[in-house]
């Protein structure tokens, strides 16, 4: 069938491969020259509703797959359902679970679903002086969408209001620091948690591990994401079983009961506590790079079961998944994740074998592909076990160069650790 896939990074290059993979004609747009590899590319001036929908009529999509947030928030499905397009993802009124953190927060708090202790506020002396009421390090998030880089950890007043004002002054994430949370900084691992999702069902996808920080050891500042691994090591059944009743299946029942029934990806990030699993925040999609490792294991069925999603069917559909476990490590550039040098030839993708590279941040200028984003490659491998796809994605990673590259050597190391007990 014609798919159409929405989007232009690393996530929507693993969609479309996987898609293609399945046998598909993948159309993608804006795209980027990797997704280009895989899929016809069809390029926007403007990323608006009307438009994403003008090029799935002129292309006849049969489905369309929305990869960012963004368009979800600004309503991308609700013009596609008008005009009798088949689109996946949720409505503008349930994409607030991410839009809003605000929201977010407050929903879960209705619905007893378990997460921090919360403030929201709209000035930066208000925020400032609650402070006092928070211990360090503290949680400071932008209600708005930020693109993985609105939250930051403060390990003291001083830092905290450095944070705050920098929120509110646009200077760190822009508008969408206009409105702040304070919470409660928790410890313990986070895990990222996946479903495919049709109102009040929902199929998980195995679990996911994203790395944040810019650095080894998860220091320096947060990005949207440095690498990530899938491994069904990471939560034991009962664990699973657990998240998908009290967090995942709650929420869909939550959403429905407040008339924003929710379709598509939903993404519950969370804190593996001492007392259990604590949602840290949602998203409406597939997360980055999490997409990557686990598109990865799915060998086949995953457009089967999206159709499945979209049509009520979903408690019959089945995915195949590969034995073992994938990783991905990502390649970003000089400055991320604050002021973004671009124009960097890179080389050496064609020589990096035993892994997939997926392109995020990279552009062609006359014949070379360059570097255009923060993120530019995703480093994507499986083996029988984490330790030899970690093996496998960073041996192709060698062979690939350009100017001011950075990445984490350590991707992974946590999920190591479950193989020696």
């Amino acid at each position: 069938m014609n798919i159409l896939i929405v989007g232009s990074g690393g996530r929507e290059h693993a969609i479309a491969w996987r898609c293609a993979q399945e046998g598909h004609k993948v159309y993608c747009t804006p795209g980027n020259p990797g997704i280009a590899q895989v899929a016809e590319c069809i390029p926007l001036d403007e990323q608006t509703p009307e438009l994403f929908l003008q090029v799935a009529n002129l292309i006849n999509a049969e489905l369309t797959i929305v990869g960012p947030e963004a368009p979800l928030v600004a309503g991308i499905v609700d013009h596609f359902q008008a005009h009798g397009r088949r689109v996946f993802g949720p409505t503008a009124k349930a994409a607030q679970l991410e839009g809003s953190k605000a929201f977010s927060k407050e929903f879960m708090a209705r619905h007893g679903i378990p997460t921090a202790r919360f403030q929201t506020f709209d000035s930066l002396d208000e925020a400032v002086t609650a402070l006092a009421r928070f211990d360090y390090p503290v949680v400071l998030k932008a209600d708005g969408l930020a693109a993985g880089k609105g939250v930051v950890i403060a390990k003291s007043k001083a830092e905290a209001t450095q944070a705050l004002e920098d929120l509110f002054s646009g200077a760190l994430v822009g508008a969408a620091g206009s409105r702040v949370l304070i919470e409660d900084f928790w410890r313990g691992e986070e895990v990222s948690f996946i479903a495919i999702c049709d109102h009040d069902t929902a199929l998980p996808l195995p679990p996911t591990q994203d790395h944040k920080n810019i650095f080894d050891n998860d220091q320096g500042p947060n990005t949207g994401g440095m690498g990530a691994y899938c491994d069904d090591r990471i939560l034991t059944a009962e664990q699973k079983a657990h998240i998908l009743e009290n967090i995942i299946l709650k929420t869909l029942r939550g959403m429905a009961s407040e008339g924003a029934p929710f379709r598509g990806f939903l993404y519950a990030g969370l804190m593996m506590t001492a007392d259990g699993a604590k949602v840290l925040e949602y998203n409406v999609r597939l997360g980055d790079p999490e997409t990557q490792a686990l598109l990865y294991r799915i060998e086949g069925g995953f457009v089967q079961t999206i159709l499945a999603a979209t049509e009520g069917r979903l408690p019959s559909a089945k995915l195949q998944l590969s034995e073992g476990a994938t990783a991905c490590v990502v390649m970003a550039a000089h400055g991320y994740p604050a002021k973004v040098r671009t124009g960097d030839k890179i080389e050496g993708i064609e020589k990096a074998k035993g892994a997939t590279v997926f392109q995020a941040g990279t552009r062609m200028d006359n014949g070379a592909l360059v570097t255009s984003g923060g993120r530019v490659l995703g480093v994507t491998a499986s083996g029988r076990d984490l330790k030899t796809s970690l093996n496998h994605a960073y041996a192709a990673l060698e062979n690939i160069s350009f100017d001011g590259m950075q990445f984490r050597r350590d991707i992974g190391q946590k999920g190591l650790k479950r193989y020696t007990v």
